[in-house]
Order: C-alpha cells, then sequence, then structure tokens
C-alpha cells in the first residue's frame, strides 16, 4: 500500500491512519520469572513497539496505515521494514539513519502477570525522529500516538507534538494509547505533564484503569474516565484485560465483556485492541460491536509470542467472533 502520490510537487496522503513514534526490536526471555540481571536465554528479535503494533495490526484489519518513525541500517532495521512491506504498513516516512543502532527492547515475564523491560531508544534510530510535513496528513482520518513515544526522549517527544499540531491543522482525529512507561520516564506528575498536550486535543483515549487514574489524578477507574470525558474527550476505552471493555461517552458507558484464551505473551495485546477501537470508529459500528471488535483483536494478539505474532488479519478476526456468539 502507498500512503502518498504525488499531485502538484506535494505528497498527498491515501492512508486512513498515521501511526508515530518508536521503532523496536523486542528480544524476550524464554521463561517466565526470569529476571533481566542474571544470564538466561532470550528468543527474538521480533518487530516492535507499541505504535508499530498498533500500525500492523490495522493494516491486518484491512485499513491503509502509513508509520513515520526511524531506524538504524541494519538488520534490526530490515526485520521491521520487511513486516510492514509483508502486512502492507506504508514506510515512506520511516528514516533509516546511518551511524545509529535500531531500537531494542529485552523485556520478561512474571507469573503474577508483571514485566520487566530494558529499552534501548533514546540513543537510538527510534529517538531521532524527523517529523513528515503537513501534506503526509492531506486525507487522513486519525493519528495514533502512544505514551510510550512521549516518554522516550525529547526529540521524540516533540516529534509528536509536532505530528498532532500538523493533525489537527488537516482535520485528523487524535487517539492516544497512555501506555504509561514508567521504565523511561518516572513520576506520576512528570508523566501528566508530558501527556497534556495531547489529551487536550484527543478525541479517543485508550487506558487501562490505573493509567486512566494516573492521568487524572482520581481514586478509580471509571471517575477517571468521566474526568477524561469532561476534560474534552468523545471516547474513552477503558481496557480491563481478560474481562474486557467499558466504552465511556457523554451520553453512554457501554461494559463490553472479554474472551477467553490460553494467553502467551500479553504484551501487545493493548495495542491490537487500539487498532480494533479505531476500525470500529471509523465503520461507524454501535459501541458494544466496537468494543467486541477490541476485545477479540486484543485477545487473539495474547496467544502467541512475539509483540505483532498474534495481530490478526480481519478474517480471523471475525471468524474468532463468529465462534464465540
Amino acid at each position: 500500500m502507498s500512503a502518498g502520490r504525488r499531485q502538484e510537487g506535494k505528497i498527498v496522503a491515501r492512508a486512513e491512519v498515521i501511526a508515530i513514534g518508536e521503532l523496536l526490536v523486542e528480544i524476550m526471555r524464554k521463561r517466565v520469572d526470569s529476571p533481566l540481571d542474571r544470564p538466561d536465554d532470550f528468543v527474538g528479535p521480533f518487530p516492535s513497539g507499541a505504535p508499530a503494533i498498533f500500525a500492523d495490526q490495522m493494516a491486518r484489519l484491512g485499513h491503509s496505515v502509513a508509520f513515520v518513525g526511524a531506524v538504524g541500517r541494519d538488520d534490526f532495521g530490515k526485520c521491521l521494514l520487511d513486516r510492514f512491506a509483508t502486512d502492507g504498513v506504508d514506510t515512506s516516512y520511516v528514516t533509516q539513519i546511518d551511524g545509529v543502532a535500531t531500537g531494542v527492547a529485552f523485556v520478561t515475564y512474571f507469573s503474577d502477570g508483571r514485566r520487566q523491560f530494558i529499552f534501548h531508544i533514546g540513543n537510538a534510530a527510534a529517538g531521532q525522529m524527523i517529523v513528515a510535513d503537513a501534506d503526509l496528513f492531506a486525507g487522513a482520518r486519525w493519528l495514533h500516538i502512544c505514551g510510550s513515544s512521549l516518554s522516550a526522549g525529547e526529540k521524540m517527544r516533540e516529534a509528536c507534538y509536532e505530528a498532532v499540531r500538523l493533525a489537527e491543522g488537516a482535520g485528523c482525529l487524535i487517539a492516544f494509547d497512555p501506555n504509561l512507561r514508567p521504565e523511561l520516564l518516572g513520576g506520576e506528575e512528570a508523566l501528566r505533564q508530558i501527556c497534556a498536550p495531547i489529551l487536550d486535543v484527543a478525541t479517543l483515549v485508550l487506558p487501562s484503569g490505573a493509567e486512566a487514574q494516573v492521568l487524572t489524578g482520581t481514586s478509580d477507574p471509571e471517575t477517571a474516565c468521566q474526568a477524561l470525558l469532561e476534560r474534552g474527550v468523545q471516547y474513552v476505552a477503558l481496557k480491563r484485560g481478560a474481562a474486557g471493555c467499558t466504552i465511556f461517552t457523554a451520553d453512554e458507558v457501554v461494559p463490553v465483556p472479554g474472551f477467553s484464551v490460553d494467553a502467551v505473551a500479553p504484551t501487545a495485546a493493548g495495542d491490537c485492541f487500539d487498532a480494533g477501537v479505531v476500525v470500529g470508529l471509523i465503520a461507524q459500528l454501535p459501541l458494544e460491536e466496537v468494543g467486541r471488535l477490541a476485545n477479540a483483536c486484543g485477545a487473539l494478539a495474547a496467544t502467541a509470542m512475539g509483540p505483532m505474532e498474534g495481530a490478526a488479519w480481519r478474517s480471523e478476526v471475525d471468524s474468532f467472533i463468529g465462534r464465540r456468539q
């Protein structure tokens, strides 16, 4: 898929959705309960990065998506670009940078559900963001931003802010997954400050309960979601893990039960969920159907080892939902 074509010397976007942020490969522990401060086996590299997983799932759901980011001119960068090419994500705005390596995340899982990350982003290609010009957003319907990108260094944060400004000017809606990463930037007040410029203009926010509380300084997820609506957000899709999700608007609160699956690696579930919500809103589905589609994407994402490996094609998602009804 090509996100752009030349018209009177300008590039005009064909992509419905633009995603911007970190491009990483992920190196994962083979065993659970194996902390990263001691020798043990890893598996990978897997193409990753929260906004990249979102973009890949969008493409597999049949929607055109372009990515803005950077990789090194190395094999890890090739790993990412090859995956995007295979699945149909436009990489016209992915910059290959000489002299720096592609970003890497090391991750391990624990049997109590915790994850531990070590990120190599800020001084990698992923942190050297270059924002495309305003023509990228012509004709696009949504821009997707993640809190992990805002936390990954000043260059990337400013690039994301600039992308939001350009997208707004083009009439593009903003989707924001807080995806808070304390490993990258500590302190709740600091997190609220860097997220504030995005929350001020977001149409859709996709938090976990804990993230919603951090963003609003409130004591429970439901109150936090209402606070986000009062701030001007039109849709809040609250992630509730295996329990599903609840979608909040000014007029409705729609709980949608989740799907039971044998989870293998949950890293990508939230990002694939995000793509399902955006696809549902683009299609103007009833909110219950939006939640069902998103829950299915998130559940399937958790069934495979590797961040993008569980991102399902639309036919697979529809089949999965059909079998569970």
